[in-house]
C-alpha cells in the first residue's frame, strides 16, 4: 500500500479515506450490477407504500381509529342510542303481536279438533259411523271454501294407456318382450 510522499509522518488519514471510498464504490457497484433491478423495484414499492400511508393519515381527522367517535358530541350519541332502543322496542312489540296471533290460531285449531273428537265420540255412541260423519264435516268445510273460490275446472276424460285386461304377470297381452328361463346347465343329458 502506498502511504504517500511523507512516509509515516504524513499520517494515515487521507490515504485510508481514499482507499475506503474506492472499496465502498466497488462494493456498491458490484451489488447494483448483480441486484440492480431488485433494488429499483423495492425502492419504488417503498415509495408507493409511503405515499399511500401518508394519504390515509391525511384523510383521517385524528391519529387514532376511535378518535372520530370520541370527537362526536354527546347529545348526538344519546339521540342515536335512543333511536336504536326505540327501534328495538318496536320490533319486540311486533314479534309479541305475531306470537299472540299464532297462539290464538293454535287455540282455535285445538278447539276445532276437540269438537271433531266429541262429534265422533257421540256418533259412535249412537251407533253411527264416525268416519262417515267426519267425511261429511270435511265436505261441508270444503264446500264452504269452494263456494267462496272460483268454479273448479272439470277434468278432461283421458283414455287409459293400456286396455282394462292388461296384466303384466300373466305373460300375455304384451308385445314381443316375453321372458323365458334359460337352460339348466352346461350338460344336455344324463
Amino acid at each position: 500500500m502506498d502511504l504517500g510522499d511523507g512516509g509515516p509522518a504524513a499520517g494515515p488519514g487521507p490515504a485510508l479515506g481514499r482507499g475506503g471510498l474506492e472499496a465502498l464504490q466497488h462494493t456498491v457497484g458490484s451489488v447494483l450490477s448483480g441486484y440492480g433491478w431488485y433494488v429499483l423495484l423495492a425502492a419504488v414499492a417503498v415509495y408507493l407504500l409511503v405515499q399511500k400511508v401518508s394519504r390515509s393519515l391525511a384523510a383521517r381527522p385524528g391519529g387514532r381509529p376511535g378518535a372520530a367517535e370520541a370527537a362526536e358530541e354527546p347529545d348526538v350519541v344519546v339521540r342515536r342510542q335512543e333511536a336504536l332502543a326505540a327501534a328495538r322496542l318496536r320490533m319486540q312489540e311486533e314479534l309479541n303481536a305475531q306470537a299472540e296471533k299464532y297462539k290464538e290460531k293454535q287455540r282455535q285449531l285445538e278447539e276445532e279438533r276437540r269438537r271433531q273428537k266429541i262429534a265422533m265420540w257421540e256418533s259412535m255412541q249412537e251407533g253411527k259411523s264416525y268416519k262417515g260423519n267426519l267425511k261429511l264435516n270435511q265436505q261441508e268445510a270444503e264446500s264452504g271454501a269452494s263456494s267462496a273460490s272460483a268454479v273448479p275446472k272439470s277434468k278432461p276424460n283421458k283414455k287409459p294407456l293400456r286396455g282394462g285386461g292388461y296384466n303384466p304377470l300373466s305373460g300375455e297381452g304384451g308385445g314381443t318382450c316375453s321372458w323365458r328361463p334359460g337352460r339348466r346347465g352346461p350338460s344336455a343329458g344324463g
